[in-house]
């Protein structure tokens, strides 16, 4: 399954881009990172086949890693071929993109710059990624 996180703004040279670098050489998973200006421009097509829609929101669910990564675990295993991770600008998402999502997920009750938000995300989809694997980098409790 191909991971596909499609994010609001440009990260450019800074810190958090290279926490994203970091962790996204590390997922054996696909990985594809797609960049979208603050407004405008359009979310790219979904490759054919199975797809599912992960919103960053702050109304979202907040899942524990262990929880996160057998979402992602079952979902490639019913044969998804891409999960797409989506983070909007400072304004966050409009009710339409929401109510597509097939899931909804927040970072806690916090509001977190959108650019750290992608750092964060890109970590979990590791450490998803590697509980999924039984690698010993999640130590849970």
């Amino acid at each position: 399954m191909q991971l596909h996180v499609i994010a609001r703004g440009k990260i450019g040279r800074t810190p958090e881009a290279e926490l994203v670098d970091r962790y996204a050489r590390r997922i054996t998973w696909g990985m594809k990172i797609t960049e979208l200006p603050d407004r405008g421009g359009n979310v790219p097509p979904p490759p054919p086949g199975a797809v599912r829609t992960v919103a960053l929101d702050e109304r979202g669910r907040q899942l524990g890693s262990v929880e996160f990564a057998r979402i992602l675990e079952r979902w490639r295993d019913e044969g998804v071929r891409e999960t797409r991770f989506l983070i909007g600008a400072a304004d966050g998402h409009d009710q339409g993109l929401r109510d597509g999502a097939d899931l909804l997920i927040a970072f806690g009750a916090m509001t977190w710059p959108h650019m750290l938000a992608r750092a964060m995300l890109v970590e979990q989809l590791w450490r998803a990624t590697s509980i999924v694997a039984g690698h010993p980098y999640h130590r849970e409790g």
